[in-house]
């Protein structure tokens, strides 16, 4: 069986995962730019070594409050469709990310958790008011549970189409 690793956060009282491969990497930087007339969720642009890098709001697309800014307010920058390419083709992971760079804004980076394909289970319909659409799946921890986050689903919602129609448009 399968071992699968996740970084994990905090949006709200909830504790989330998403697969370390799809995350570039996660940064304290969280000076964006706010934007006008964009869907809700997206807070701004972040110009990230040079590279333009779409913020968007996690907690506000799950459907919960905005995300509060403070200390450890952080920025997961997850890998692009082209980046991820290989492991998708060889079956290692089960999400697929946008064809653009996002950064999810998120109000505190947890650790990175390692979990056996066996041990996940099925998401239930809504996990502490999120949406069970969102989730890819749940993880019993030693003290809480893990809420598996299916990105493709959480990105769907902002683009207002289908990430999977367009990766094979």
């Amino acid at each position: 069986m399968r071992e699968r690793q996740f970084a994990t956060f905090q949006v709200g009282e909830d504790l989330l995962g998403v697969e370390i491969l799809l995350v570039r990497e996660i940064i304290r930087q969280v000076d964006f730019t706010p934007l006008e007339d964009v869907p809700p969720g997206v807070r701004g642009l972040l110009n990230l070594r040079g590279q333009i890098i779409t913020v968007l709001d996690l907690a506000m697309l799950l459907g919960l409050s905005p995300a509060r800014i403070g200390p450890g307010t952080r920025c997961i920058i997850l890998k692009t469709r082209d980046d991820v390419e290989n492991a998708l083709r060889d079956g290692l992971l089960e999400d697929r990310p946008g064809p653009d760079p996002v950064g999810l804004l998120v109000e505190r980076i947890g650790d990175v958790v390692s979990a056996d394909e066996g041990a996940i289970e099925s998401p239930p319909a809504n996990a502490g008011g999120i949406s069970g659409e969102f989730l890819q799946g749940v993880c019993k921890l030693d003290e809480r549970l893990l809420l598996l986050l299916r990105v493709e689903r959480v990105l769907e919602r902002v683009a207002g189409r289908g990430v999977a129609a367009q990766a094979t448009a």
